[in-house]
Order: C-alpha cells, then sequence, then structure tokens
C-alpha cells in the first residue's frame, strides 16, 4: 500500500513508518518539523507540510495516490495544553479537519489515529477498557476525544473507515535503527530516568510517595514503539474489511510503578538513579493501567516487547548513541 504518516518525523511516527518498511508498503511522511527531525525520516521522502495549510496539504495529495492516512501529529504536552488551550484545539481538531477534508476531496477513505488514554480523564478502576467514561480533564485529551468524535460522525455521513489508537505511556526506542525518543522539553519518565544518570546534577524528581500502591509511587502502563508500530499494521488491514469508526486501548496491561522503573534503570545500567521527592501533581491517579484484550481480539496484536527492563534497555541504548 501507498501510506501516508503524518508526523513521521516524530517520535511514534517514525517508529510507524520503520513498520511499515519491513512489510513492505511504501510510505511518505508529511510532518511540519516544529517538533519532529527530518533525521528521523528514513524510509520514505519527507512532504514538509503543515496541516493548518490547506494548500500545503492539497499539494501532497496531488504527489501520489494514497491508499490509507496514519495520522500522528499532535501537540502533545499536557500542561502547555492548559495554558494554551487555543494552540491545542487550533493544531489537534482544525488540523485533522483540514486533513480529513483533503482526504475526501482526493478520494482516501481510511485513517488511522493515533489518540490516548488521557480521552478518559480520571480512572474509575484501575485496569480501563474502551468502554470507561470519557472525561478528559485538559485540553489535550479534549481535543483528541474531539477527533474520535469527528471520525464516528464522518463515518455516518460520508462513509470514513477510521481506527482510532488510545495509546497509554509510549517508551522503548528502534535504536539499531537510528530512532528514539527526543522530546524538548522532556516530560517522560524513562528518558528523564536515564538523564538523571548521565546528568548526576539533574537529580528526578518523584511527585509522590504516599500513594496507594505497594511502593507509594504511581503505576504506569509502559508500552513499547515497536508494539505500537505493529499494531497501526494491525489497525491497516482491519479496515479493509471493518466500516465504520473504532477505538482501540494499546497497552501491556501490566503496570509498572515509578519505583520499578527506576530499579529497572539501575538494573539496566549498572549506575544509581539520583531523586529527590516532590509533593504529587494536581490530577495524577494512582494507578492507570489498560486493558487491551480488544485489540488482541480485534487486530491479532499483542505487545512483544513487554518486559520493563527491555523497554528501559531500548531506551538507555538509544541514549548512549542518539543522533538528534
Amino acid at each position: 500500500m501507498h501510506l501516508l504518516v503524518c508526523g513521521g518525523a516524530g517520535y511514534v511516527g517514525a517508529h510507524v513508518a520503520l513498520a511499515l518498511h519491513r512489510r513492505g508498503h511504501s510510505a511518505t511522511v508529511l510532518d511540519n518539523l516544529s517538533t519532529g527531525h527530518r533525521e528521523a525520516v528514513r524510509w520514505g521522502p519527507l512532504f514538509k507540510a503543515d496541516l493548518l495549510d490547506m494548500t500545503q496539504l492539497d499539494q501532497a495529495f496531488a504527489s501520489r495516490r494514497f491508499d490509507a492516512v496514519l495520522h500522528l501529529c499532535a501537540r502533545s504536552l499536557v500542561a502547555e495544553s492548559s495554558t494554551d488551550p487555543y494552540a491545542y484545539y487550533e493544531n489537534n481538531v482544525q488540523g485533522t479537519l483540514n486533513l480529513l477534508r483533503t482526504m475526501r476531496r482526493h478520494g482516501v477513505d481510511k485513517i488511522v489515529f493515533s489518540s490516548t488514554a488521557a480521552v478518559y480523564g480520571q480512572p474509575e478502576t484501575d485496569v480501563i477498557g474502551e468502554d470507561h467514561p470519557k472525561s478528559p480533564i485538559n485540553p489535550y485529551g479534549a481535543s483528541k476525544l474531539m477527533v474520535e468524535r469527528i471520525l464516528a460522525d464522518a463515518a455516518h455521513a460520508y462513509g470514513l473507515r477510521s481506527v482510532s489508537l488510545r495509546y497509554f505511556n509510549a517508551a522503548g526506542s528502534a535504536h539499531d535503527q537510528g530512532i528514539g525518543e527526543s522530546h524538548s522539553p522532556e516530560t517522560h519518565l524513562i528518558p528523564n530516568v536515564l538523564l538523571s544518570i548521565t546528568e548526576p546534577d539533574k537529580p528526578l524528581r518523584l511527585y509522590g510517595l504516599d500513594y496507594r500502591t505497594p511502593d507509594g509511587t504511581c503505576i504506569r502502563d509502559y508500552v513499547h514503539t515497536l508494539d505500537l508500530a505493529d499494531a497501526h499494521l494491525g489497525a491497516l488491514e482491519f479496515l479493509q474489511n471493518a466500516e465504520g469508526a473504532h477505538a482501540f486501548n494499546l497497552g501491556n496491561g501490566t503496570g509498572f510503578s515509578v519505583m520499578e522503573v527506576i530499579q529497572a534503570a539501575e538494573r539496566v545500567t549498572g549506575r544509581p538513579v539520583r531523586w529527590e521527592s516532590a509533593p504529587r501533581r494536581a490530577g495524577d491517579p494512582p494507578i492507570l493501567v489498560a486493558s487491551s484484550q480488544k485489540a488482541r481480539t480485534a487486530l491479532g496484536w499483542a505487545p512483544a516487547l513487554s518486559d520493563i527492563d527491555q523497554i528501559v534497555s531500548s531506551a538507555w541504548r538509544w541514549h548512549l548513541n542518539r543522533s538528534y
């Protein structure tokens, strides 16, 4: 298939492009490079364009015929979304509307959308299924849920076929292929744990040691980016025969506490992690773990790299020899 990967210069997007290449598909990356990296575009041409520019979008779609779109473009910083919500709704919602309109004009009727566990808001259960109430508590999560609703409406009105993939905590790297996590600022736990090892003057901050968990720290579900990428392939295959709009959680189904991640990093690197305690952050639930049974059943997907030491090890190897 000929596929357009929007956001393919980003962290997860680059891994998706790699997975498509390995499966024999042809991928064109569309990215404005505002947070993505040109060096991460290794398995197909780059079309530099912005979802807010309809002319650029039309030019991209006129460049070749695409069988489907994988849409990973988004602003994704939770805290920033609360201080600048207009930017998040403009980029994540208006940008997606522009993309969907362009797809319709050019006869492309399939899309895999990168959504998030943030659509659920505060969890009512420790393990979250797709039927959990959706009450996002920040504009980032709200913007993703708005897009999911737009996709459902578009299915009824225009026959658009879509899959929304609700990521939990993306982690790890394809270090041997020269791609990995590189954000500025870096807000994710695992790269910040590793940073505290290589830069001891920057100790890791642990936000809350008094949660109702076995060691007092928050528990999260970490899923390797290569496993996320494989789920996109499963979603593409699913859309060949499935009409309508569908949503799937993507996670390991097993949670690891902040302290367990620290201990994994110490095992993998053989070095101590320096950390300091800090007050809880508002809105941080004690436990956030995915039920991915629906994806396992419908997409034939199961994470292959689920061990926390595997995930941290791949992130560490990238951290030591990162190219961007």
